[in-house]
């Protein structure tokens, strides 16, 4: 019995179940939609103003405190006592929810929330290292679904629960409080992986596809190269296996392992291709993070939660709907990317935009909700291709680099925004304002890539042109 628990503990398959069932608490949380209404509403009795420039930049600042050195922290001690280190984050995050008042609690609550944020890169990288790559394209899935399936079915919850059995949010809450707790018990059974990406490689690490990847990112794998355009000695320049941590002191070995990563991340930029879809990542992400973080305090600006009805979490469920919907349908879409990406990337953003201003410029509730639903399923798709486009030709290490550092940079900015529009050091602008500067600067984005894509498209014919009448010349 002992032997046969050990060789399910160290297969793909118990491992995969822990991980997803840990992802499925940690995203049930039926309050999350219901934040602002609950801060104040009775329970907390916050303004709306405490709410939006004083206690909401808090998660900014401390994600953009937590972030990088979390990254390496994940790496370095193998995932678990990361994913640990979130479930406690999420019950004090929680519990300050339920039972603590007063803005500087609240502000301790978006601090722990930061931590939680900054953390959530243990989940998905945590299965890549216990399970052989030939198991990646199912765990990547069965990973992904999860969450997706936990965050829409806490949303139908939260409204079901508010709209036909008038729960208070605090029970909303505290049914969170359950959910994270059961999440940070799933944490503790999972198998401590033996290596990790960058810290604790094997000697001779086999290629490892980026998450995400489908069967066509799959076929399309070379080598693990970051450009599409490569000098003659960039293979020189290419990483090499790092050599493990007993190899060397720890501090020669941390010190080595940072070299390389910045030399990756030379090579990865030094692509054009990569550079112009991680410039849209990070700008794209800013905006979206800075918009999900605010869009209840419009709502509740635009019809009051204590007297009018909420459809936050209806409207969230469907969101996350179409955002799924949207990012399966790239799957199926044939188109060459290389040509056309840069002019998706102009048109949808243009989309985002008006969204957004008609968000500022309405009035009605039912306009804001319909604005956030195309908003968050136009980033969705894009974010997609451009998770796509950046995976397709790096190793999973490599990928996971890249992932991380354009987060950090779209956090840099958004924590810009956050202190120059939100903050009430900075201008203290108030919430449909705030949309008003998030729409123009969605409209900036456009305006880049649009003139970029032209330009693109316009080179691209001028050399076919160059070509067919050299051709014809001969």
């Amino acid at each position: 019995m002992d032997c046969w628990k050990g060789a399910v503990s160290h297969s793909w398959i118990y491992p995969t179940v822990i991980i997803c069932a840990n992802g499925f608490f940690t995203t049930m949380r039926p309050s999350e939609s219901f934040l602002t209404p609950y801060l104040t509403g009775p329970d907390k009795n916050l303004t709306t103003e405490e709410v939006t420039n004083q206690i909401l930049p808090v998660w900014t600042y401390s994600y953009l405190a937590l972030l990088f050195p979390v990254f390496l922290l994940t790496d370095y001690v193998r995932y678990k006592p990361v994913l640990l280190l979130q479930g406690i984050s999420l019950i004090v995050t929680w519990l300050l929810l339920l039972f603590a008042h007063g803005v500087l609690a609240m502000q301790l609550v978006e601090f722990f929330y930061g931590m939680v944020t900054a953390t959530e890169v243990a989940y998905y990288a945590y299965i890549y290292s216990v399970v052989s790559n030939q198991h990646y394209q199912k765990v990547t899935s069965y990973c992904r679904s999860v969450t997706l399936v936990a965050a829409t079915v806490a949303a139908v919850l939260g409204q079901l629960l508010v709209s036909f059995a008038h729960v208070s949010y605090f029970y909303l809450n505290a049914i969170t409080l359950a959910s994270v707790s059961l999440a940070s018990l799933c944490a503790f059974f999972l198998p401590t992986p033996q290596r990790s990406m960058f810290f604790h490689r094997k000697a001779a690490p086999e290629p490892l596809p980026g998450p995400g990847k489908g069967p066509a990112a799959g076929a399309a794998r070379g080598p693990s190269s970051c450009q599409e355009e490569r000098s003659p000695d960039a293979a020189a320049r290419a990483p090499t296996p790092q050599p493990q941590a007993g190899n060397a002191g720890p501090h020669r070995h941390t010190l080595s392992v940072l070299l390389q990563l910045g030399r990756d991340l030379r090579d990865c930029y030094g692509s054009r291709k990569l550079l112009y879809w991680s410039l849209w990542w990070a700008l794209a992400t800013a905006g979206f993070n800075q918009v999900v973080n605010y869009v209840q305090v419009l709502w509740d600006f635009r019809a009051p939660s204590h007297s009018s009805a909420v459809y936050n979490g209806a409207v969230e469920a469907i969101a996350t709907f179409l955002g799924s919907a949207t990012s399966m349908a790239v799957g199926y879409v044939k188109v060459n990317w290389d040509l056309s990406g840069e002019l998706a990337l102009g048109i949808f953003s243009a989309l985002d935009s008006g969204s957004l201003l008609l968000m500022h410029f309405t009035d009605n509730i039912w306009a804001c909700y319909a604005g956030y639903l195309a908003f968050k399923a136009c980033y969705m798709l894009l974010i997609t291709i451009a998770t796509f486009q950046i995976a397709v030709n790096l190793s999973m290490a490599r990928y996971a680099l890249m992932f991380g550092f354009n987060n950090f940079v779209a956090l840099v900015i958004q924590t810009i925004l956050t202190v120059v529009v939100v903050d009430s050091r900075g201008l203290g602008l108030d919430i449909s304002t705030q949309f008003l500067i998030y729409g123009s600067y969605f409209t900036v984005i456009t305006g880049i890539f649009l003139i970029r894509s032209i330009y693109t498209i316009i080179s691209i014919k001028r050399r076919n042109t160059s070509v067919a009448a050299e051709s014809t010349a001969l």
